[in-house]
C-alpha cells in the first residue's frame, strides 16, 4: 500500500516576506527562506498589527485624525498592547503629517502578483490615501522596531510601482516607518533596469534556496 504524498511546495513570496529576504546576507538567507518554506506547509502565521491597520484606516476614512488609534489601544488584547502603545504615537504624527483631515480620504487598493523571473511576489499595500487635489498614495506600513534598510525600501517601492496599474491605477507607493513616522519614496534618480536586474538576481537566488529546503 503506498502512503500519499503531499504536492511539492511552489516558491512564493509576499512583499513582506521578500523584502525582509533582500534584507539578509549570507547564510541568514538560506534560513529565513526556510523558515519561509515551513510556515507555508503548516499555513501558520498570525498577524498580530490587524486591528491597528484597521483603526488606522478608520481615522482617515472618518477623517477623526487619531481617535480609532487611541481608542484600539484599550481594546486589544493585553499580550499586543506593548506593541501598539509603541506603534500609535507614530501612527497619529503621521496622520497629522497629511494635512487637514478632511483632505484626505481612504483609497481602495487591490493585491496584485509580481513575478521577479518565476517567482510570485504578491503585492499588497495596507491600504490607499487620495488627496483633495487628486493625488493618491499606495501605502504600505513598516512596522518593526529598526528602521527599513535602504534595499527593502527600494524593494518594496519598485515592486509596488511596478504594478501599480493593478494596485491603484496613477497613485504613488509609499512605505510608512510607523514607529518613527516618516515616509519614504522612490529616489528622484532610481535607475530601475539596475533594479530589476538585482531583484531578478535575488528572486532567482529565493527559488534556488526554496528548492534546496525541500
Amino acid at each position: 500500500m503506498t502512503t500519499p504524498t503531499s504536492a511539492p511546495l511552489t516558491p512564493y513570496a509576499t512583499l513582506l516576506g521578500f523584502t525582509r529576504y533582500v534584507d539578509r546576507t549570507g547564510p541568514t538567507k538560506a534560513s529565513f527562506v526556510g523558515g519561509l518554506r515551513r510556515q507555508r506547509a503548516s499555513r501558520s502565521g498570525f498577524n498580530p498589527h490587524g486591528q491597528f491597520v484597521k483603526a488606522l484606516k478608520a481615522d482617515v476614512a472618518f477623517h477623526t485624525g487619531g481617535t480609532h488609534l487611541a481608542q484600539v489601544v484599550d481594546v486589544v488584547k493585553p499580550r499586543w498592547r506593548p506593541l501598539y502603545q509603541a506603534l500609535t504615537p507614530g501612527a497619529t504624527a503621521w496622520l497629522r503629517s497629511l494635512g487637514d483631515p478632511a483632505g484626505v480620504d481612504l483609497a481602495q487598493t487591490r493585491d496584485a502578483l509580481a513575478m521577479l523571473g518565476d517567482l510570485p511576489i504578491k503585492i499588497n499595500p495596507h491600504f490607499g490615501i487620495r488627496y483633495a487635489d487628486g493625488h493618491a498614495e499606495a501605502v504600505r506600513l513598516h512596522f518593526d522596531e529598526n528602521p527599513p534598510s535602504e534595499e527593502a525600501t527600494l524593494a518594496a517601492l519598485h515592486l509596488t510601482a511596478r504594478h501599480m496599474d493593478a494596485v491603484l491605477p496613477h497613485a504613488e507607493p509609499v512605505l510608512v516607518d510607523v514607529r518613527r513616522s516618516i515616509t519614504h519614496r522612490m529616489p528622484d534618480r532610481a535607475n530601475t533596469d539596475e533594479i530589476e536586474r538585482w531583484l531578478a538576481g535575488e528572486a532567482a537566488a529565493f527559488r534556488a534556496i526554496w528548492s534546496a529546503a525541500a
